[in-house]
Order: structure tokens, then sequence, then C-alpha cells
């Protein structure tokens, strides 16, 4: 680990990578893995990856083939929701702690300014309305680009080609604009009433509103969420980490990609106004949520707002809200 700052790193120092190092799982236990599961159905597989006492690598290896068979999880036209009560609930960070929050991540070059967004800690209330289960995949995303007629594929498919060998990951990296276009195209389709959540939303969806640190509770376990200190360098499949799912069911509230919600950011009412690296390089942005294979625990915070910063390393996909 290094306390410099991200930005002034490449991407592989940034993310902790060695020279030498390729990051990745062992294969050869994912392979058995594999081979142990390739009989069963896709019911039994989902049955594997829901498995809390499951090992990660069993886990990783049910989920892709998954992936590969056939996902039914993964519903393009009918995502799977969980209806969220609302109610006045807590969101942001205790002033007061904001100093502590920082010196605890400042190894991996977290600034203050980075936390101070978050303060002070406040109540707002959210109306009931429904949130997808799982970030929208890659095969989720391909059907919108088919039906659309999109030339502008995400940056992680390489040569913007599809990548099928993981339908079942995160989409990432897409624009602001394309996550709003895909939440408007799928509203069209379906005559629902999809969209990108707010910040409250989304905070509370992850949180439960109770002011936890993490969807989990409050201390930070490398096996509950895809972030750097998991070591993959990559996306997994949705859902691979039951043990991090938040109050509400949610999975990969934590970590694999960031998710954009539908608010610029601006201060919380009587915080500062932070105009920190995002806003010097970018300007207005769009604030994201969750932190990401490729970004350290501090990001995977229920409270923690970021924004796309333009580096390749910023993976950053949606998950949709719908109104009830």
């Amino acid at each position: 680990m290094t306390a410099t700052h991200p930005h002034l790193l490449d991407d592989r120092a940034a993310m902790d990578l060695a020279d030498g190092d390729t990051g990745g799982l062992d294969h050869a236990r994912v392979a058995e893995a594999a081979r142990t599961l390739a009989g069963g159905g896709p019911e039994a597989l989902i049955g594997v990856l829901d498995d809390r006492d499951a090992d990660f690598a069993t886990r990783y290896a049910a989920g892709s083939l998954l992936g590969l068979c056939g996902d039914p999880r993964i519903r393009p036209d009918d995502p799977p929701m969980v209806d969220l009560p609302g109610g006045d609930v807590w969101l942001g960070t205790l002033t007061e702690t904001v100093d502590e929050v920082t010196d605890r991540w400042a190894a991996v070059g977290v600034l203050r300014d980075w936390i101070a967004k978050e303060a002070p800690r406040h109540q707002r209330t959210v109306s009931p309305f429904r949130m997808a289960v799982h970030p929208v995949t890659n095969l989720e995303y391909a059907r919108f680009i088919a039906d659309t007629g999109s030339a502008r594929t995400p940056t992680s498919w390489r040569f913007g080609v599809y990548p099928h060998h993981v339908a079942n990951h995160p989409v990432w990296t897409v624009t602001a604009e394309d996550a709003d276009a895909y939440a408007e195209w799928l509203a069209r389709r379906t005559g629902r009433s999809f969209r990108l959540p707010t910040e409250a939303e989304w905070e509370y969806a992850a949180s439960g509103g109770d002011g936890r640190e993490y969807p989990w509770g409050g201390v930070f376990d490398t096996d509950r969420a895809n972030t750097v200190e998991h070591g993959l360098a990559n996306t997994t499949p949705v859902g691979c980490y039951p043990a991090g799912d938040s109050p509400f069911g949610l999975k990969d509230m934590a970590g694999n990609v960031e998710e954009y919600t539908a608010d610029d950011y601006v201060p919380y009412p009587g915080g500062d106004d932070v105009r920190d690296d995002l806003v010097v390089e970018c300007g207005a942005y769009r604030v994201t949520r969750g932190g990401a294979f490729s970004r350290y625990g501090d990001l995977a915070r229920c409270a923690r707002r970021h924004g796309w910063y333009p580096r390749e390393f910023y993976a950053v996909g949606l998950r949709l809200a719908e109104s009830r």
C-alpha cells in the first residue's frame, strides 16, 4: 500500500499491483470447482452462489458457469427488484468523525476533502420505491445497444466487442448520459417507471438508513466485497459476495463497480462545498456510489460520495430504481 495520491500513479500502481503480479484467482482451484459444478443445472448453481459458507473460488466458478449457460437471474426486460418502504432515514457522516475516517484510510491515499463531502450526517425523508437486486450486466446493456443502435459501447468492451464470457458481470464503464439513456430506454420498452436512484435512495438502499458504515455492518471485510483488497483486479458475476448483501438483500452495493446516481454533486445542508480534484478536473459531476474492484475499501462505504474521473481504472456502471 502507498499513501501517494492515486492520480499520481499509473493504473497498476493505483490498484496495488506489483511488477509481475497478474492478479486474479487460483485458476487450478476454480477449474476444480467448475468440474465439480458443471453437472448441476442453473438453479443448483444459484444455490451455490448464494451459499455464504461456500469458499469464494467455488462461488466464482458457479457464477461463471451461469454466465456461460444462461443466467436466469438476469432478466433484461424484467430485472429483479426489491420494494423499499422508505421513511425518515439517516444519511452521510458525522462531522466529528471525518478526521478519524480519513486517518483510517490515509495509507491508501485518501484525502480529507473526499470524506468531508459526506458531512454532516442528516435525516432525509425517502418515499417508497424499488431498487434492482443487481447492477446492470453486460448482457442487459448489449440488448440496449442492439435495440437502439448506439455506437457508444462501454470502454471495458475491448475493441467495442460484446464480452459474452462475462455476460452476468456488471457493465462498465459507461457515461452518465448513457446510464440515463439505458433507464429511459427500458422504461419506454416496458412501460414501467425505471430510472437511476437518487443519492439518498442509493445510500438508504445500501445501509438500511441506520447510518452503518458498510452494507453488512461497521467493519470492512475483504471477503464481503470485490475491492482491491480482494485481489481479483476484475469484475465478478453479480451476487458473488452474499455475505456483503445490504439489509434489503441487494447484491454488490459495495465493490464490483461504482454506480451512477441521478444527482450531481452539491454539498449537504450545512456542509462545506468541497472543491476537490473531481471539481478541478471535471467541473460539475454526477455522483457515483459503492466502490469497485479497482479501488480500495474506502469507496465501498455506504456514505462515500464519488464521481467518474477520466482514468481507465475508474470502473463505473449503473443500477436501476423504479418509482412506485
